[in-house]
């Protein structure tokens, strides 16, 4: 998979885009009722996460595709399979308003 560029921080910067784009920009701002630098914000992050995902799928589907690395991936996946539940009882219930038995009780 490749190596993700680091993420830019809040700064601005200049680019030049297609005069549709610009058209295509500012309408969509104004349907959403924000700024154009919002919405491109918003679609950059979309794109970046969308390639993101799809590098992970093919990075995975290679690993699936190698018997050898696959055998070690699913190794390393029974490791972390203990941690799960670290030793919590299954049947404790959590609320913010009730004490709690560790039978699972609640308590009033």
């Amino acid at each position: 998979m490749a190596t993700a560029a680091k993420r830019p921080t809040k700064q601005s910067a200049t680019v030049r885009i297609s005069e549709q784009s610009h058209l295509l920009l500012r309408e969509m701002a104004a349907q959403e009722g924000e700024s154009m630098q919002s919405v491109l914000d918003k679609a950059l992050e979309q794109h970046w996460r969308q390639r993101f995902w799809e590098e992970m799928k093919v990075a995975y589907a290679a690993i699936q595709s190698d018997p050898e690395a696959m055998a070690a991936e699913k190794k390393e996946f029974a490791l972390w399979d203990v941690t799960l539940m670290d030793g919590l009882d299954p049947h404790e219930v959590w609320a913010d308003d009730v004490a709690v038995q560790p039978t699972g009780e609640r308590v009033a």
